[in-house]
């Protein structure tokens, strides 16, 4: 493992003494490393079978989101998609959470979602996990939501048969009249698209920082139902995000709607035991048959 990590290091221009290396645990996709070498530290993501353009399109995220001078994110040193060498070499992020971090966090995404994008979506397919995400881009963020992300999901569901029955029915209807409730007309934010609580950490100062984006441009509103539906985020940073940037009126109407694709990728992912809040959600909106 140490030859890959210099070949790493080397792709980043680093060709001094490594002076330690350890393994570092939290994603179930990729190993990851904290190096050390006499000249930084570094965090070092390494897959034996990436896709292609995995990483490419990380550091593409990572850099879209630092131009938009809001919210923190490592610097990419280096990145490889080369099969059986597949890598990202980043800054080592390290830091304690200061009374305002939470709120710094919130504060500072809502900026990112201040700055918009022309379309909605985004010019590259790209990746949720492992899963493909196919993407392209849309004047209309409702026929983005519904065409590329929620029937595409579908599509892989049943491909897999996790969506059968009377759930592919209640799916079909539902993407029918999405029209109902997703709005088509809303500026295209920048989003992390993969915002989980897992996804942001605290460096120097108590800054706050987002790692693994899946990068899109769209309704914040889709990012900010993902951030309520595992936790991992404080009434701190809820009430910063507002005060920079206020809610529509109908977001309780939609969030549930957001939270579906995230749940059908987790569905898509792990199996059955996210069905019941898949199936909960269908029938909120489109009743039982």
């Amino acid at each position: 493992m140490n030859k890959f990590i210099e070949q790493a290091l080397h792709a980043a221009g680093d060709f001094s003494r490594l002076k330690q290396v350890k393994q570092t645990f939290g994603g179930s996709i990729n190993e990851s490393f904290f190096v050390e070498t006499n000249e930084r530290k570094y965090f070092i993501k390494y897959h034996t079978d990436a896709p292609d353009r995995f990483f490419e399109l990380e550091a593409k995220g990572l850099r879209l989101i630092r131009e938009t001078n809001s919210v923190s994110v490592p610097e990419v040193l280096a990145y490889s998609d080369e099969k059986n060498n597949a890598f990202l070499v980043m800054d080592w992020v390290e830091g304690r959470k200061s009374q305002d971090t939470e709120a710094k966090l919130g504060d500072r995404i809502a900026k990112m979602h201040q700055t918009f994008g022309n379309q909605h979506g985004f010019p590259d397919d790209t990746f949720i996990g492992v899963l493909p995400q196919p993407n392209g881009l849309f004047l209309s963020w409702l026929e983005y939501y519904r065409d590329s992300r929620l029937s595409a999901q579908m599509t892989q569901g049943i491909e897999q048969n996790s969506i059968t029955g009377n759930r592919r029915l209640r799916m079909e209807k539902l993407l029918l009249n999405l029209e109902k409730w997703i709005p088509d007309d809303v500026e295209p934010s920048y989003l992390h698209g993969d915002l989980w609580g897992g996804n942001w950490l605290v460096g120097a100062g108590g800054n706050p920082y987002v790692v693994d984006p899946s990068f899109l441009y769209g309704d914040r509103h889709f990012e900010l139902a993902f951030t309520e539906l595992f936790g991992g985020y404080s009434g701190d940073f809820y009430q910063a995000y507002v005060e920079r940037f206020p809610l529509r009126d109908d977001y309780d109407d939609i969030k549930d709607l957001y939270q579906l694709y995230y749940l059908l990728v987790h569905l898509n992912i792990f199996g059955e035991s996210y069905g019941p809040r898949v199936d909960a959600i269908l029938k909120r909106y489109v009743g039982v048959y």
